[in-house]
């Protein structure tokens, strides 16, 4: 049987892109992105799974600090990072489905992100 596995990997910025394309080409399944407002920025998670392994790349970014969208490998990611964006305020660049804020009806913008 396979080895029931977790892992976060802390990742850095430059090798983010390099790493979600690996994972993609060893056929891991994105599962889940999760933003998270910490002090004086972001926490993004993006978890993959693969048989019974799971693996999250944790990145952290600066509040100012902008991030691509994975959108060009994973296609599925576009609510997700719409989500991230709209609700904690995180900056995404190219998301190829990009809402600009309207994936939700809320009354106030970025309702998530953290208070200063």
């Amino acid at each position: 049987m396979a080895d029931k596995k977790s892992e976060i990997k802390l990742t850095k910025k430059e090798e983010f892109f390099p790493e979600v394309i690996r994972m993609h080409s060893e056929n891991w399944r994105l599962v889940q992105i999760c933003a998270a407002s910490v002090e004086g920025g972001y926490e993004m998670s993006y978890s993959f799974c693969k048989d019974y392994r799971m693996v999250t790349l944790r990145l952290n970014l600066e509040e100012n600090e902008t991030v691509s969208s994975i959108t060009s490998i994973y296609s599925c990611a576009f609510l997700q990072e719409n989500e991230a964006a709209e609700l904690f305020g995180v900056k995404i660049e190219n998301i190829s489905l990009d809402y600009k804020s309207k994936l939700y009806r809320i009354d106030v913008e970025t309702p998530f992100k953290g208070k200063e």
